[in-house]
């Protein structure tokens, strides 16, 4: 019987990805891996011969890799399963833009291969950790690979918060909300709301104000050992905390939210060791026609036989 053995997450909803899901246990199966799945959605899978998982960390325990066919969202959701057993995710981009998707649906075949025969980098990304407190009491703790976003609750009334970075307060914003992001996240809400675009291997944390009435309400990248706090004020709507679109809880005035280097990294499977900003211009279909590159200079110019320059190196 096979020791190696891979999780295999899929968004159930879109047909495709079944479809997709059906052909990488197949292939996995022939190649003598187990694969498992998430009770959840075994039976819209339909695949015999799996083993079938609970929705929890467990799931994720000693397998070498969890295969995401989905987009963002479902590789946010596999993330959940493997921060406590740092299993490495490697995400198929069965969605629209599918920034943490390592591979393309056209690959799909190739990419079970590649997992096959253990071809494939692992990096390491950069998580946040978020406290909630009232009145020196811990209301709740969560995490995000990509962003916690404090935001209104009301849609008709404007949301009041203080900043402070380090234990010294910033500035105070009347707004829809702050983003607080990682790197990774740079390129999601964060980047919705006019924020700045991190390459994933610069430590740092982001700080984006939403729809700010201030003078002084632009994006801050802050040190990533620093703690950023947001206060929402007396007198203020309700607000509410979003971590990566999924966790949530209620934040009523007086609520103190505090943002972190988060203590455990999420683990990526990267099959390409493509530049980060080849990856922009492909996601994101950014024009770069009339590039031509570096224009490479001769180290040593040839010269006459008078000794001076020749191929246009005369001074």
């Amino acid at each position: 019987m096979s020791t190696r053995s891979v999780l295999v997450v899929t968004h159930t909803g879109r047909p495709e990805a079944v479809r997709s899901a059906q052909l990488v246990i197949e292939r996995l199966s022939t190649a003598g891996i187990a694969v498992r799945v998430l009770e959840n959605e075994a039976r819209d899978i339909g695949c015999t011969g799996v083993d079938v998982m609970p929705g929890n960390a467990a799931a994720a325990e000693d397998a070498e890799v969890v295969m995401v066919l989905g987009g963002d969202g479902t590789l946010l959701r596999s993330a959940d399963l493997t921060r406590g057993s740092r299993t490495p995710l490697l995400g198929v981009n069965l969605g629209h833009v599918g920034f943490l998707a390592e591979a393309e649906r056209d690959d799909l075949a190739a990419t079970v291969d590649r997992v096959v025969d253990r071809r494939y980098d692992v990096e390491e990304r950069m998580t946040i950790d978020v406290t909630v407190r009232r009145n020196g009491s811990v209301m709740g703790t969560t995490w995000a690979l990509n962003e916690a976003s404090i935001e209104k609750a009301e849609r008709e009334r404007m949301l009041e918060v203080v900043a402070e970075i380090d234990g010294r307060p910033l500035s105070n914003w009347g707004c829809d909300g702050v983003v607080c992001a990682t790197p990774t996240g740079s390129t999601a809400y964060a980047f919705s709301a006019g924020g700045p675009v991190v390459w994933p291997e610069v430590e740092a944390m982001l700080v984006v104000p939403i729809s700010a009435h201030s003078l002084f309400a632009r994006p801050l990248v802050v040190s990533p050992r620093s703690l950023v706090a947001v206060e929402v004020l007396d007198g203020t709507p309700r607000a509410v905390l979003w971590c990566d679109g999924r966790r949530t809880l209620d934040l009523p005035p007086g609520a103190r939210v505090e943002v972190r280097r988060g203590v455990e990294p999420v683990r990526l499977a990267r099959l390409h060791l493509t530049p980060f900003t080849d990856r922009l211009v492909t996601k994101f279909g950014l024009p770069v026609t009339g590039w031509r590159g570096r224009v490479r200079q001769p180290s040593h110019p040839s010269l006459t036989a008078d000794g001076e320059a020749s191929d246009g190196q005369r001074g």
